[in-house]
């Protein structure tokens, strides 16, 4: 028998190999997953089993990504998370919300799939869509931000990139869409720049559109009738070819008004002069930065032109002096779908809007509805937004509205600063599964928004999935469905999208608006000045000077816009 000498140095012997043999195993794991996507390491058992795993990264590949994540936080006991998103737009347009919705709905689906015990919650208590437009919202996020308030996502105009940038409220996306470059190859280039701010990525374009100015049949019918000439011969073509400007639209505003067709000429927006009336600018020949210097710039003349034909058309009658202060639902889309006016200033969202929302009056009815898509077909032509004088060029203009991820995004989440980097990755991997091309293509359809994705532009031509989708035989978090149930049944119709097709065209000659953190102090300006432009307590000249003045009077103005030309001496208008 061994002596007891003997175990020991047995038992001693056998720790050893045990030892040599896990290490050797460890080694050989190590150098032969070099290079390859791990989730998980797992150490040998002692008393008790524990499993650690490395912390995730972004692979570009959204499953492996979500189960990963899933499977680290699990494991440090974090079984659940919330994300609040806020969004603006019209009516038409919920899905900027309940998109976020979906994708938190698909990335489950993938998590139960792989039997993760980790679950991603969108809080609806928190969560908000706001009708209109998105200044008041984006004042919100700001001052949201800084008492630690404001949501983990954001759907807004792409404007407010810059100034969150420089304020820090809102993620460097950057490395994030490098590690996704497959996916973001499918968005189309031109809308992808307007998320770059300093050579960065800071946002996730959500849609765009395109501004057209819509002609009511129905008056130019009427002016054709009385006076013999027919404004919408071939029109399109002639402003598309600068044939047809701004001099003329004038004149043809005015035929509306004195042959009594219609009650006004022109109607626009309310409450801001971005970015539909910046059109104005751009069509006169102006700009509004310069790329050489990273400065804006006040184009004096094109500004000139663009208060003066304001000022003109409120002055002879043709546009209301107060319309910047007309309430949407209740004075302008009434006015626009009525036929009170042969011109709109609007944008291609407000094609399926008018058939969801009750503005029509209907005589016989005795009550509001909205129009049916065949009406709005018969009632309205559009074109190009005309240059301004001859020689200028048609435009249109995108504001595409992106998705925002704040700097704090995932904040009320367990343990945040110790996790805050993975919280961040799931709020990108939500805005990246809210870019499915299905979720793109329905939000376009049913709101009149243009795709950003080549995906969602060749699924909204699928005759199949568009009886789908009208149908609502998809695949849908039972509240998405409910939500956009309504609209489907108003506004999914072959004449829509036929329509999109068509203004899709018109993105060949979009522009956009700086993306600098002072351009919207500029925008308020130009408000202020066209307000008092088109109320007649400005003269165009004296609006010119006023906003000169206020620029020079603003230390952050001062220094980055530089003011550049005069006002025109021989210019003529109309």
């Amino acid at each position: 028998m061994a002596s007891r000498g003997t175990w020991i140095a047995i038992t001693v012997a056998i720790i050893v190999i045990i030892a040599v043999a896990v290490g050797v195993a460890e080694y050989a794991h190590h150098h032969t997953t070099k290079g390859k996507i791990i989730t998980s390491t797992t150490t040998t058992p002692t008393s008790s089993s524990t499993t650690s795993l490395a912390p995730p990264h972004l692979t570009g590949n959204v499953e492996t990504d979500i189960v990963s994540i899933g499977k680290y936080l699990s494991s440090k006991g974090i079984k659940e998370v919330k994300f609040v998103v806020w969004a603006a737009g019209d009516p038409n347009s919920v899905l900027r919300e309940y998109a976020i919705f979906e994708a938190a709905h698909r990335l489950n689906i993938i998590l139960e799939n792989n039997h993760v015990d980790f679950k991603i919650v969108i809080d609806s208590q928190k969560s908000l869509f706001r009708r209109g437009g998105g200044d008041k919202l984006a004042d919100d996020f700001a001052a949201a931000f800084q008492s630690g308030s404001n949501p983990d996502i954001m759907a807004n105009s792409y404007k407010y990139i810059a100034e969150f940038a420089s304020q820090g409220y809102i993620l460097d996306l950057t490395n994030y869409i490098k590690a996704y470059h497959n996916l973001f190859s499918d968005f189309y280039p031109s809308i992808m720049k307007a998320v770059i701010y300093k050579g960065h990525y800071y946002a996730v374009p959500q849609d765009t559109e395109a501004r057209p100015l819509y002609w009511r049949t129905d008056v130019a019918a009427c002016i054709a009738k009385k006076t013999g000439i027919n404004i919408l011969s071939n029109l399109a073509e002639k402003i598309k070819e600068g044939k047809v400007t701004w001099h003329d639209v004038f004149k043809y505003a005015e035929l509306a008004k004195k042959t009594g067709c219609s009650e006004w000429g022109v109607l626009h927006r309310k409450g801001t002069a971005h970015p539909d009336l910046i059109q104005f600018i751009y069509a006169f020949g102006g700009k509004l930065e310069d790329p050489s210097t990273g400065k804006l710039v006040l184009p004096v003349a094109a500004v000139y032109k663009w208060l003066y034909v304001e000022w003109l058309m409120a002055r002879d009658g043709l546009i209301p002096k107060d319309m910047m202060s007309w309430d949407w639902a209740k004075q302008i889309h009434p006015a626009v779908v009525s036929g009170k006016t042969l011109i709109w200033i609007g944008g291609t969202w407000h094609w399926t809007e008018w058939q969801a929302q009750p503005y029509y009056y209907d005589k016989k009815l005795g009550k509001y509805r909205p129009l049916t898509a065949e009406e709005v077909k018969k009632y309205f032509y559009y074109t190009l937004f005309p240059a301004g004088d001859p020689g200028d060029k048609p435009l249109t203009l995108s504001q595409p509205f992106v998705w925002y991820i704040a700097s704090n995004a995932g904040k009320e989440n367990p343990d945040y600063n110790e996790y805050k980097e993975i919280y961040h990755m799931i709020a990108f991997l939500l805005v990246v599964k809210a870019s499915d091309p299905d979720i793109i293509a329905i939000h376009c359809i049913i709101s009149g928004h243009l795709p950003v994705r080549k995906a969602a532009t060749k699924l909204m031509e699928n005759q199949t999935w568009i009886n789908e989708l009208k149908s609502l035989k998809i695949n849908l978090d039972p509240r998405v469905k409910e939500a956009i149930a309504p609209i489907v049944q108003k506004t999914v119709n072959p004449i829509n999208i036929q329509f999109l097709v068509n203004v899709s065209k018109m993105l060949a000659y979009t522009k956009l608006t700086p993306i600098n953190p002072y351009y919207p102090k500029l925008a308020n300006i130009f408000t202020t000045a066209v307000t008092n432009v088109l109320e007649g307590t400005m003269t165009p000249a004296q609006a010119v000077k006023y906003i000169e003045d206020k620029i020079k009077a603003d230390p952050d103005l001062s220094k980055n816009v530089e003011i550049v030309g005069s006002i025109p001496t021989n210019w003529k208008f109309p």
